[in-house]
């Protein structure tokens, strides 16, 4: 749960008794309330989060290999696409669980250090992850022997697809809410109502009634998907569509990830065990974006002024 979660109050509850029985849809807000299992086939039971995992790794494979092709300048084929979407499976995984703990539950891990491998418990940082992803990709660089910036140049423009995937995947789970808000396109997440899971019928019956729409909140995991999923994704496959000095690419990803973060996170609640930071609005999420943006910056700067001291001296 996350900071600003609000439990029922007495006349919440006694304003959804009174109108049971009445149909009459009054709430102005749509409720999300998924149901996480998205097929069971006999005991197997398919969560929408691992389908997500699928789309983005699936995602990742076809568009790469379609650049692989279009674009010979990479030196890519079909099996460094596929041994560089395994390293970089087993770093968003491995980092994004570790970053999470690192980040954002460094108590419980403390206290619980087997609860870093509890990964069906949820709990997975953007942050750690590529830090992870950094280092899948270092280790397969030294292995194909080719320079890092190679390898993160031609996978980088991929990855926001992903990150779309991964937010729409928070939809779905009705988490990473935004922060409460009366905008008309507001949305009420049954996981922040204080309702419990076995209490759908009457979930549903305080929403139709209006009694939750003080609740409603931004669907900021929507914003991200928009944001650092879609139009970065777009910004990268149109910048990277022919050859620009190495490391341009990285460093675009970094500081537009660090600017959409940063933005989408004036609308996101931030978790409850951290609450904000500091002046009532500085939360983590801005935080580990602002060294992204510098970085980001630093090194789009490095590789523009290292191209045009290369292009003078062959010029010379």
């Amino acid at each position: 749960m996350f900071a600003g979660t609000l439990s029922l109050s007495q006349n919440t509850r006694k304003s959804c008794t009174s109108l049971q029985g009445s149909n009459q849809l009054q709430s102005s807000y749509l409720l999300i309330n998924f149901d996480p299992i998205a097929i069971s086939v006999g005991p197997l039971d398919i969560h929408w989060y691992g389908i997500m995992y699928l789309l983005a790794f699936l995602s990742f494979w076809y568009i790469a290999n379609l650049r692989a092709v279009a674009q010979p300048w990479w030196g890519w084929n079909k099996a460094d696409v596929s041994d560089v979407l395994f390293y970089g499976m087993l770093g968003v995984i491995i980092g994004g669980r570790v970053g999470y703990m690192l980040f954002y539950a460094s108590d419980m891990l403390m206290e619980d250090p087997l609860s870093l491998f509890r990964i069906w418990d949820g709990g997975m940082s953007f942050h750690g992850g590529l830090l992870g992803v950094i280092t899948a990709m270092l280790l397969f660089a030294k292995r194909t022997r080719r320079s890092f910036w190679q390898v993160a140049d031609f996978a980088a423009p991929m990855v926001p697809l992903g990150l779309a995937f991964g937010r729409l995947g928070n939809f779905i789970g009705g988490e990473l809410w935004g922060r409460l808000t009366d905008v008309p396109w507001a949305m009420i997440f049954a996981k922040s109502t204080g309702f419990r899971a076995n209490e759908t019928a009457a979930l549903e019956e305080a929403w139709r009634s209006g009694a939750l729409d003080h609740l409603a909140r931004h669907p900021s995991q929507l914003y991200q998907v928009g944001l650092e999923g879609l139009a970065l994704f777009f910004i990268l496959m149109w910048y990277s569509r022919k050859p620009r000095p190495a490391a341009a690419v990285s460093g675009l990803f970094l500081l537009g990830y660090g600017m959409f973060r940063l933005i989408s996170e004036f609308f996101r609640q931030p978790d409850q065990h951290l609450g904000f930071l500091a002046m009532q609005w500085l939360t983590m999420g801005m935080l580990l974006s602002l060294p992204m943006i510098a970085a980001g910056f630093i090194i789009m700067w490095y590789a523009m002024h290292a191209a045009k001291t290369s292009t003078r001296g062959q010029n010379k």
